[in-house]
């Protein structure tokens, strides 16, 4: 739900209102449904709005509350709002909406910055204080909403998109060489805060980023979960495991129908989304609007999954879209997927993503998405090892990193290798207190790392580039709180998410729960070939790839003489990972 944008200034010129709303023109695809610009001296706020709850214009923003003399902008939804309505009317706060945008701001002039541990939901905004001239920012704690910002010390800007930022005066957009060795090895993780650009940061999950009238910023995490048993849960049996864990995922599915249109699902045909299906139609919910995507396959390799999308669809009857994508328009739309990424993201699904959303926009506003659940539940191939790791930060880095750092030097131009910090920021996070075993420092890496800048940036990016909200119950803070506590060894028993998928054999079909797992197939990209490879070569050839710098010559012809004999340890083409790139950066004219 929208886009948010704002300046903030300390050198005693007013807020450029000419700024935000070029920014907030940038995002206008994340919010079709409204725009706004509020101007206080030395604060703007732009708002992009997509219009989910309470569809008047009474929840329009920057939402003003001259009362409280406090004004916000927001990106998110809060499920829980309608009861915290309720408990802030009975403290004796009025409404002039229906909508969570207002209950956002009686719940900080209630609860002060304390107020964000009171929100079930996704959000990121800011709120300014008219009588202080404060600025209080935050963002939700799995980081499902984008918050990124440029701060020169005398201007601080902020917006959803990193594009959007790209629109402030003499902005460093160099590169930053911790993103490009994170983006090269880290799989395309790019940690917050750090970004490609040097000049744009991004405000950790689970962080509030707090500036004084004076312009004295200070950022507080609020929100560290604890990975590993909880005391007094020892006793208790894989039966009652489970049963709590499709409890709490039962409750999390519901939260996320709070809308005021209706609401649908992204249906690939694996456990995750099938679920989500299979807990709908249990509440009374039928007719469910569902979606699935395929591409053409490669060989062997298949580019979709219809054959479990489609037990789920007739299992429970749901309205289904099959959407079958061939070559031609995967290729022409790959650029305006690029076009839409906050960041350089690499993954293939980003156009099975962009093409799915762009389909789905035309039926519902809102989707519900099974990501995340591999993160939260250990279903890839990588966590079984690290039960009994004695090396965890190098046996990590051998399964998913999808270079070390020797390769990494041959691939760029000398001095661009200066550190290994990809490797060095999995050593200092393992290191962190919160997680004993390996294999939780492992999971509490990818919940709170991978999981934040990879897929669920993606999804982001991918729904909002159509007006299309995404909610991934799997993100719920509750089930991640409580899928932390679960022993390790219920989670990579078999082969993976042992422990849901057991609990989901009450739900749905079990020709979904022991497939073989699958992933979101785009095997073109994977085997780069004919008009893919052409359009990798146009890009990598380029003058203006050439004048960058970035790669060694020589490493990129070795690519492109032979792309299939260089794929990732994940499967993915190391060719596609610096033509992504650098199609990234000449898309942005950086």
């Amino acid at each position: 739900m929208c886009g948010i944008c704002g300046e903030i200034r300390f050198d005693k010129n007013a807020a450029s209102s000419v700024t935000v709303e070029k920014m907030t023109h940038a995002m206008a695809r994340r919010g079709p449904n409204g725009s706004g610009v509020v101007h206080f001296d030395n604060v703007a706020f732009g708002h992009r709005r997509l219009k989910i709850i309470d569809l008047s214009e009474h929840s329009r923003q920057p939402m003003v509350d001259s009362a409280l003399g406090l004004t916000i902008v927001y990106n998110g939804a809060i499920y829980n709002y309608v009861e915290l309505r309720e408990e802030l009317r009975a403290k004796g706060h009025l409404f002039f909406s229906k909508g969570d945008t207002e209950v956002i701001l009686k719940a900080y002039a209630e609860w002060g910055e304390s107020c964000v541990e009171r929100f079930n939901g996704m959000f990121a905004f800011a709120i300014h204080e008219r009588d202080s001239n404060r600025v209080f920012m935050a963002r939700d704690r799995l980081g499902i909403k984008p918050f990124y910002y440029a701060d020169s010390g005398d201007v601080f800007h902020f917006a959803s998109t990193l594009p959007a930022l790209l629109h402030v005066d003499g902005l460093d957009t160099s590169i930053d060489p911790v993103a490009l060795n994170c983006y090269m090895s880290f799989h395309a993780v790019v940690p917050a805060p750090h970004t490609i650009v040097n000049g744009i940061r991004k405000l950790p999950p689970a962080s509030t980023l707090t500036i004084e009238p004076g312009g004295k910023r200070q950022i507080r995490t609020w929100w560290q979960p604890h990975f590993g048993p909880r005391a007094g849960e020892a006793g208790r049996s894989e039966e009652e495991w489970q049963e709590c864990v499709l409890g709490e995922l039962r409750r999390a599915v519901e939260r996320r129908l709070t809308a005021d249109v209706p609401v649908g699902v992204l249906l690939s045909g694996g456990l995750d989304s099938s679920l989500i299906v299979g807990l709908l139609a249990e509440c009374g919910h039928n007719h469910i609007e569902t979606f699935s995507i395929g591409f053409d396959s490669v060989d062997e390799e298949a580019g979709d999954e219809f054959k479990y999308s489609d037990i789920i669809a007739r299992e429970f009857e749901t309205r289904h879209h099959q959407i079958r994508i061939d070559a031609a328009p995967t290729l022409t739309a790959l650029p305006d997927a690029v076009a839409a990424s906050s960041e350089p993201m690499v993954s293939h699904d980003l156009i099975g993503f962009y093409l799915l959303s762009q389909e789905v926009a035309r039926h519902v506003k809102v989707v519900e998405s099974g990501q995340g659940a591999d993160e939260v539940f250990a279903g890839y191939h990588w966590y079984p090892p690290m039960l009994e790791s004695s090396s965890p930060v190098s046996d990590y880095a051998s399964v998913f990193f999808d270079r070390d750092f020797a390769e990494y030097s041959q691939v760029v131009e000398a001095g661009l290798a200066t550190e290994d910090f990809a490797m060095d920021f999995v050593r200092d996070h393992f290191a962190l207190p919160g997680a004993t075993r390996a294999i939780d420092k492992t999971l509490r890496l990818d919940t709170g790392i991978m999981l934040v800048d990879d897929p669920v940036k993606r999804v982001d990016n991918m729904t909002m580039a159509w007006g299309l909200e995404a909610r991934v119950p799997f993100l719920d803070h509750e089930l991640v709180e409580l899928a932390a506590r679960v022993p390790a060894e219920l989670k990579v028993k078999g082969s993976g998410k042992h422990v849901l998928k057991e609990a989901a054999r009450q739900v749905i079909p079990a020709a979904v729960i022991d497939r073989p797992k699958g992933y979101f197939p785009v095997p073109a990209l994977k085997y780069l070939r004919g008009d893919y490879l052409g359009f990798v070569r146009t890009i990598l050839e380029d003058p203006a790839a050439r004048q960058r710098g970035i790669f060694r010559q020589d490493y990129v012809s070795t690519l492109l003489k032979d792309p299939e004999s260089h794929i990732t340890p994940l499967r993915g083409s190391k060719l596609w990972q610096i033509a992504l790139l650098e199609l990234w950066l000449q898309t942005h004219a950086l």
